[in-house]
């Protein structure tokens, strides 16, 4: 895809500090592997660095880390998180900001919205998109779909809520002026030279065709 981005997507990084939910150890990474993949995608126009859930590692390891590379990243927080043991506290997440990142929407509780109406849904898209504005102190515009849950309602709900840029979990390189980002995910035990296959290779055609296809009944559903 002439022009494409690679987006990389994060969770929490270093030894966990809190009882971890279940499946979420898949995500978390060490702190050697973090920072080699940053070593090898520093000076790259064609990479996006975003990490989800707000865990106090945002803080307290990446930010440090891109800043010291001239790096930038883009944090989505849980909205009711804020302030939670181990996780970004309000003035936490400024001070991210204020290191030149960028901060973003995960939802309110870190529930799939897949399948969420009327209220529930409300609180996921709008109130936590307020709530994570008062707490910053700047407009937020882009979100990332908690576990890569989403369909047609909760989409429709993102635009109307005056989203510029939603992430997914899908994986493979994104058009940079989509409105829907595909990403790939860092995950335990990956060998930081994979994002070079990310950076550098293109799936078959076939694959290619079948995650596009896919894409669309999720845009649908």
């Amino acid at each position: 895809m002439s022009g494409s981005v690679t987006v990389i997507a994060y969770h929490g990084i270093g030894t966990p500090p809190r009882s971890l939910d279940p499946g979420e150890g898949e995500y978390w990474v060490t702190t050697d592997a973090f920072l080699r993949t940053l070593d090898l995608v520093a000076g790259r126009a064609d990479v996006r660095l975003t990490f989800d859930d707000g865990n106090a590692s945002d803080a307290e390891i990446a930010t440090p880390a891109l800043a010291q590379r001239g790096l930038v990243g883009e944090f989505f927080l849980c909205a009711a998180r804020l302030g939670a043991p181990h996780f970004l506290s309000a003035s936490a997440a400024r001070d991210v900001r204020a290191a030149g990142m960028t901060i973003g929407s995960h939802g309110m509780r870190h529930r799939p919205w897949r399948g969420l109406r009327g209220a529930e849904l409300h609180e996921e898209i709008v109130d936590a998109k307020r709530l994570l504005e008062e707490a910053v102190g700047a407009p937020v515009t882009h979100a990332a779909c908690p576990f890569g849950s989403y369909g047609r309602v909760c989409l429709s709900a993102l635009r109307r809520a005056g989203f510029a840029r939603v992430y997914t979990t899908d994986p493979g390189r994104a058009d940079p002026s989509a409105w829907l980002q595909r990403r790939e995910t860092f995950r335990a035990g990956d060998d930081p030279r994979i994002v070079l296959s990310w950076l550098d290779g293109a799936p078959p055609l076939l694959e290619r065709a079948t995650r596009a296809a896919k894409e669309t009944v999720k845009r649908w559903r």
